[in-house]
């Protein structure tokens, strides 16, 4: 939030009001390019404050000024009850939206009038001081080393931006790049453009540039289903690992990687 403009207004406010006494609210208003109710609110401000003061330019904090409501011990007992044993024959662990469910239907703390956490956040919060949700643990950063050239690639999709979508046609992905990157160098192997790429396209694109340039030692992709196929049963179920396996053993026209 940008607050130098409010102040700097308020700066100006407060010098009108000494170098001009006798301008009414409206000229002030004018001058100084705010509303007639901004206007009287801080010449109201300004005339409290006490002389040569300039925080009150800054205008009042906006932190909570009473203390948060605490949680009755009751309540935080209940809590780490219906962790420990899930109410009503309920058959999995609960979590803080079930625990705020059952709260509510606890007969005790509706007869006590006890105010009850008014969001999941504070329940979440009673059972992590608890030792009852475990704090995930940060890996050290390991970082992969490069490996030798052409001899790992990375295969993606990417869309043509330069080609707009057709109005009486396909919207998304009017033209993709299939793009074969070795990892090694950072050097693009191969770019294929289809205006529909599915899995058959996709694998016809990869056979061709594999049959060119030779099989490396490894293939990175993204879980696409053109490349690991789609959950049901379709007429087309070659994969990608599985043309893969295919000139792996026949090994027959293919190059080495290329160096």
């Amino acid at each position: 939030m940008q607050t130098e403009p409010w102040v700097a207004d308020r700066a100006q406010l407060q010098q009108l009001l000494h170098a001009h006494p006798e301008w009414t609210q409206k000229d002030l208003a004018a001058w100084v390019g705010r509303s007639l109710g901004w206007v009287k609110k801080w010449i109201k401000r300004l005339r409290d404050a006490p002389a040569g003061d300039v925080s009150v330019l800054f205008g009042l904090p906006r932190g909570r000024r009473t203390p948060h409501p605490q949680l009755d011990p009751l309540i935080e007992e209940r809590i780490l009850a219906m962790r420990e044993d899930p109410p009503e024959h309920l058959r999995r662990v609960p979590g803080p939206k079930a625990i705020q469910y059952y709260l509510a239907r606890d007969p005790e703390l509706q007869e006590r009038a006890l105010r009850l956490p008014p969001s999941t956040r504070t329940i979440w919060k009673v059972l992590r001081r608890h030792g009852c949700i475990a704090r995930p643990v940060r890996l050290p950063h390991q970082p992969i080393e490069r490996p030798a050239p052409m001899s790992a690639w990375q295969i993606d999709f990417k869309d043509a931006s330069t080609v707009p979508a057709d109005p009486h046609g396909k919207q998304q992905h009017v033209v993709e790049i299939l793009n074969v990157v070795d990892m090694g160098t950072s050097v693009v192997v191969a770019s294929e453009v289809e205006a529909n790429f599915h899995a058959q396209t996709s694998l016809q694109a990869m056979a061709q540039i594999l049959q060119h340039y030779g099989q490396p030692v490894s293939i990175t992709c993204y879980r696409d289903p053109r490349w690991v196929g789609a959950g049901s049963r379709t007429r087309f179920s070659l994969r990608l690992s599985s043309l893969l396996d295919v000139f792996r053993d026949s090994g027959e026209g293919l190059p080495g990687p290329s160096t």
